[in-house]
């Protein structure tokens, strides 16, 4: 999602054309830049926030409503992607790359689908930690070119928020609470899932989950020191975070046995 979200034809597929470049051509001059935590951007966050709160309701007030919107969320990603894809056949700009899900974000929208159709505790665990970790730091600082209504902008957000909204909804809505242990071990399939991707990383010179280099555009991993420091301040705060989102379930666990 990260890497496909700023394409269209009119950017290298990670940063935006040069400003220059955009007022010697009449009509990328006139399309709307993105603007972060400008207005479009916070309507777009505040969308998903609704949309996740709304199901979440649901699906706990109404159990029945579970199966509809396990699936309406599938649909909605799977669909979302097609027409990514479309778009990229129809302007050239679609590789063979574009279908490797290595990037996080990737990895999570596919684990994501997989876990709506068929709910299982274990992946929807590895969804929830990836999807409130990288899918979200993602939406808040992305790198688009353009802004609402490009379609690589409501693509981008809706592809985001929907992995969001589905791993709120399979752990708070839906009832799949991580088990005990569940940071250190997804953390631990998240460093797996890292060492993977380095060796494709090296195998053919690609740069997956930033881990040759960072992105030219300003992104957190700026504040983290040179490569490979990085990388290693990157995983020791990918832990921090996902004990602390594991931290309400850790105290729910203990509520539930004083009551016992």
């Amino acid at each position: 999602m990260d890497a496909r979200g700023a394409r269209g034809g009119l950017t290298d597929g990670r940063h935006p054309l040069p400003a220059v470049l955009r007022r010697t051509i009449p009509v990328l001059s006139d399309l709307p830049p993105f603007v972060p935590f400008g207005a479009a951007h916070l309507g777009a966050l505040a969308s998903v926030a609704l949309l996740a709160l709304l199901l979440v309701a649901l699906v706990r007030v109404r159990p029945a409503s579970g199966l509809p919107v396990r699936l309406a969320l599938a649909a909605g990603i799977v669909v979302l992607v097609v027409f990514e894809f479309s778009v990229g056949v129809r302007e050239g700009w679609l590789g063979w790359t574009a279908f490797l899900p290595l990037e996080l974000c990737d990895a999570a929208l596919v684990l994501a689908v997989l876990t709506l159709v068929v709910p299982r505790r274990a992946t929807a665990e590895v969804v929830y930690f990836w999807a409130v970790s990288g899918t979200l730091l993602a939406m808040l600082t992305p790198e688009l070119a353009w802004g609402f209504p490009r379609w690589e902008f409501v693509v981008f957000f809706g592809l985001h928020g929907l992995v969001l909204a589905s791993a709120l909804v399979l752990v708070f809505g839906l009832g799949f609470r991580p088990l005990p242990g569940a940071p250190f071990r997804v953390w631990g399939i998240t460093a797996a899932w890292a060492a993977a991707v380095g060796l494709v990383d090296l195998a053919f010179g690609a740069n997956y989950m930033y881990l040759r280099r960072k992105p030219l555009a300003t992104t957190p991993l700026d504040w983290m020191g040179p490569w490979p420091v990085y990388i290693v301040v990157g995983a020791a705060l990918a832990l921090g975070l996902f004990l602390l989102l594991g931290l309400p379930f850790r105290r729910e666990r203990e509520a539930a046995r004083r009551s016992a």
